[in-house]
């Protein structure tokens, strides 16, 4: 054999023994969406307000969660036609009744997915909701137990008490796991867009919704700022 054929085969032999070959590049990065949003000052607040016609009111002064806050805003991809949320979170999200309220006011929960919730008042509940997405009662618990709900279909779930009428929170499913919700500041970003043409909507339990049409890339940053 040559000896110039000899030290190719043999440089072949250690390169394939030293482990695989990696080839350097510019690697494609996932998209961010970013941006802000901002919410017009909250409605006022109805002394009166009381959802249905409740049996007792067992505290003496129930909290009343603030109205309006940036950080009650959703922001998800709207692709309701394909309901498959994928992976599922590890651990339920939680409507608490905490003080003769629900906490947090807002919860999100992808198709598919479960919500847990924990009497942690020293009285009874009753939480029940009449969404078409969900209709559900779980009778009456007291302090330390818990129920559990799975919601297959998206939309919004209001969520009151049978035994309070002043306690009101929301349940938002969305399709899948591509949703976020801003900081305080109104600052948010959702990650890992699929590229194309995507459908977002800005929700929120006190304002009228918006639906955005975004052009996403294959890769980089997408800015978009949201005015509810």
């Amino acid at each position: 054999m040559p000896i110039r054929v000899r030290s190719l085969l043999t440089a072949a032999l250690l390169l394939a023994l030293s482990g695989p070959v990696l080839v350097t590049g510019t690697p494609a990065r996932a998209v961010v969406l970013r941006g802000r949003v901002t919410v017009p000052s909250p409605p006022a607040a109805d002394a009166t307000f009381k959802p249905y016609a409740g049996r007792a009111s067992s505290l003496p002064a129930p909290e009343r969660p603030p109205r309006g806050l940036v950080t009650d805003t959703v922001i998800y991809v709207d692709s309701s036609a394909v309901e498959s949320p994928g992976a599922l979170p590890a651990q339920h999200p939680k409507l608490a009744q905490k003080g003769q309220a629900f906490d947090p006011r807002v919860v999100v929960v992808p198709v598919g997915g479960t919500v847990d919730f924990p009497n942690l008042d020293p009285i009874y509940h009753n939480v029940f909701s009449v969404s078409p997405p969900r209709r559900f009662d779980l009778g009456k618990y007291p302090r330390g137990q818990s129920r559990s709900i799975t919601f297959h279909k998206t939309g919004q779930v209001n969520v009151f008490c049978d035994i309070h009428s002043d306690m009101a929170g929301f349940i938002l499913v969305v399709p899948d796991r591509h949703w976020t919700r801003p900081a305080a500041d109104g600052s948010y970003s959702l990650s890992d867009l699929p590229a194309g043409r995507c459908r977002l909507r800005a929700w929120h339990p006190d304002f009228p919704a918006r639906v955005f049409e975004v052009d996403v890339p294959a890769s980089g940053d997408v800015t978009l700022d949201v005015s509810l």
